[in-house]
């Protein structure tokens, strides 16, 4: 029996602009097949897969979400934010991301030079293969890794070499996430803390709603119903957006998260509109 999805909408999704699997296109097409109602897409800190989806909606019906993952660190810690309904047009938008892309591309070459000293020969073009998107990304090492045999999948890539703690570790460019909300904000965008776990405390959420966070992505594989619970419950008490969505990826990246897996009601769409239309 064919997979279906019993949620309206799946708000974090990545195609082939980010590390994703499918391109803009398959994953609408996707979305529309296991029956949601709306998607975002929401790629690592490029939005150039906004209008590949925006033409394959038209031919589905559903309600696309024009959406960003920014990746930051904070105290030692990886913290993503996620950014709906921001301005396309938005110049400071462009520049910023594509500052972001750079310190990717750099960030990669030192990971090759690491691994270079551990004995695994890789070029920027080899790994380069492996982009069809425009948004460098240590998956792409890890593909490379495979196809060279230097590692049996993409989790032994990352267990061996590639995470925090691992020999080819090299940390991102040290945007935080203040900077992140800020961004999202001035491109006119609903600012969003994505999949905090354990990674979060209270009073750093809170920080951060003072500086313009505006919800909490309470609904995501990586939450088990006590974390699901707990930001549910400090979202309603912030007054907070609360959202949800699968991280799909595609298999060969996330395997066993599928499209619509996880998401959210068509009243959080409504909830974004009402919060972009509102003034800052």
């Amino acid at each position: 029996m064919k997979y279906q999805t019993r949620f309206e909408a799946d708000l974090h999704c990545h195609t082939t602009a980010s590390d994703g699997v499918l391109t803009p296109e398959e994953v609408v097409k996707s979305a529309a097949e296991v029956g949601l109602k709306a998607l975002a897409i929401t790629d690592h800190d490029t939005i150039n897969g906004w209008a590949e989806a925006e033409q394959a909606v038209a031919e589905t019906g559903l309600c696309l979400v024009k959406g960003i993952e920014i990746n930051t660190d904070w105290a030692g810690k990886e913290v993503h934010i996620l950014g709906y309904a921001l301005q396309e047009g938005n110049g400071v938008l462009h520049t910023r991301l594509q500052e972001l892309r750079e310190k990717r591309v750099q960030r990669i070459r030192k990971i090759l030079q690491k691994l270079e000293q551990l004995g695994i020969t890789l070029t920027f073009e080899e790994v380069s293969q492996f982009v069809r998107g425009d948004s460098v990304g240590r998956p792409h090492v890890a593909q490379a890794m495979i196809r060279h045999g230097y590692a049996a999948n993409l989790k032994d890539a990352f267990e061996r070499f590639l995470k925090i703690g691992r020999p080819a570790y090299v940390p991102r460019y040290k945007l935080d996430p203040v900077e992140a909300i800020t961004i999202i904000r001035e491109a006119g965008g609903v600012a969003v803390l994505a999949h905090p776990g354990s990674q979060c405390t209270e009073p750093e959420i809170a920080a951060w709603v003072d500086s313009g966070l505006q919800g909490i992505e309470v609904y995501h594989p990586d939450h088990g119903a006590e974390e699901r619970n707990y930001f549910k419950a400090l979202a309603e008490r912030k007054s907070l957006l609360i959202t949800g969505g699968s991280d799909f990826h595609g298999h060969a990246i996330k395997p066993g998260i599928k499209l619509g897996s996880w998401g959210v009601g068509m009243e959080t769409i409504q909830q974004i509109e009402q919060l972009r239309r509102k003034k800052t």
